[in-house]
């Protein structure tokens, strides 16, 4: 077996080493009397996170890590370490970050990052087993899908500005009226000056987008959507969520169907807990959780005022001050998964609103397109993977939930 060095401990004639390989955890036992001079020499030497090579039986033994234990013939370091800088001892978070490349190999960690995986592989079947079509979409464009002061900009070539993308959305729309059932899945970015445990300026995220789906359609797929992670997770990674000490009873509870409260009953809960919000302003990070507090698994809040969404989002027609939307809003504090709308498929309707928001229009003729050439009912969602990862996982900062975090205040590594 090749692995690394987790701990070791010795009696003088008998020696114990806890291996890892990236599949699991193994302790190998060397006897001073039956392995090489040159061998336990070796053993002698090893660190924390020593690279080597060790030979010998495997017997089963389910007091050992792993549930087997290896009878050492031979060791050898393959690759020594040297003062490895995290240690057993605590260590203070911003220390762990300037170390991330090194703190991914801790057992928290490894663990996040398999439920992260297991996350993952579940969106991807979800969708295939469903018949949608994964779409790869632009992250270099020319098109604002969110809000312009949210973007990051560079200059290109001789075609003027291009933005990191902050959606695919806007052309997973354009798929959609191709193929009926897609999705796009990939980083975006926000350039958000934010400082919160929720945000990310590079973060991963999954679009689906479904032609002849309202907004009904559209909150029932996100309903089973999410229920289907979260149970994949738990059925499959319960070890990890173990060694998170993961509660698994709140996440027991997420099966559709999810509870549905418009925007204006939102607002009018939150002010009877407290609350001093007023109708036409959106729901901050705050009171997400304290109205999420208030169920016992996700919840939808749909039809938000026009003003504080998106350009492309449909008018409501029974009350043209709110948007056909909806956001789903995770419990425990973990605030917004997912955004999704039916989209606005009126040519007229799209166009005043771009003027409204003054986009630039020559960058939307593709977009308006859609509506002239065969204009269909259309809805979609994007899902935010590391929100999504951080609930499941029951961490407490969105930062934990990706390999390496971008942040407001962190490039490297």
């Amino acid at each position: 077996m090749r692995g690394w060095v987790t701990t070791t401990r010795s009696s003088g004639k008998i020696a114990f080493v806890v291996l890892r390989d990236g599949t699991g955890s193994l302790q190998a036992v060397l006897s001073k009397k039956d392995v090489s001079e040159a061998a336990w020499d070796a053993y002698g030497k090893l660190t924390q996170e020593t690279s080597v090579a060790v030979t010998g039986a495997v017997r089963a033994d389910p007091r050992a890590p792993g549930g087997v234990e290896l009878t050492a013939s031979d060791l050898r370091v393959l690759g020594p370490s040297h003062e490895f800088p995290i240690t057993p001892k605590e260590h203070g978070t911003a220390f762990l970050f300037e170390h991330r490349h090194l703190w991914l190999r801790s057992r928290r960690q490894v663990a996040i990052a398999r439920v992260r995986h297991e996350a993952i592989q579940a969106i991807r079947d979800f969708f295939y087993e469903r018949g949608f079509t994964l779409v790869d979409t632009p992250i270099l464009t020319g098109a604002i899908g969110e809000h312009a002061g949210t973007l990051f900009a560079t200059d290109y070539f001789d075609l003027g500005k291009a933005y990191l993308a902050q959606t695919g959305q806007l052309y997973v729309e354009a798929a959609a009226a191709a193929l009926g059932k897609v999705y796009c899945f990939g980083p975006t970015f926000r350039a958000e000056k934010s400082k919160t445990r929720r945000h990310l300026t590079e973060f991963w995220m999954v679009e689906p987008e479904v032609a002849w789906s309202d907004s009904n359609d559209n909150m029932q797929l996100q309903e089973e959507f999410v229920a289907y992670i979260v149970g994949r997770c738990v059925e499959r990674r319960k070890p990890e969520l173990a060694e998170l000490e993961r509660d698994l009873a709140p996440l027991a509870r997420v099966v559709a169907p999810f509870p549905r409260i418009s925007y204006t009953e939102a607002v009018e809960k939150l002010k009877g807990l407290g609350g001093d919000i007023e109708w036409g302003r959106d729901i901050g990070g705050d009171a997400e959780t304290l109205l999420a507090k208030q169920f016992d698994r996700p919840v939808f809040v749909y039809n938000y005022p026009r003003k504080v969404k998106a350009f492309y989002m449909k008018e409501n027609p029974a009350d043209p001050r709110t948007v056909l939307n909806n956001d789903l809003l995770a419990p425990e504090g973990y605030g917004e998964i997912i955004g999704g709308s039916q989209r606005e498929d009126d040519y007229d309707k799209l166009l005043g609103r771009i003027r409204e928001e003054q986009l630039p229009e020559g960058a939307y003729g593709w977009y308006l397109d859609l509506r002239k050439y065969g204009t269909f009912v259309h809805s979609g969602f994007g899902l935010g993977v590391e929100r999504t990862v951080a609930w499941i996982c029951g961490i407490p900062h969105i930062r934990e939930a990706i390999a390496f975090p971008r942040t407001l205040y962190k490039l490297w590594p």
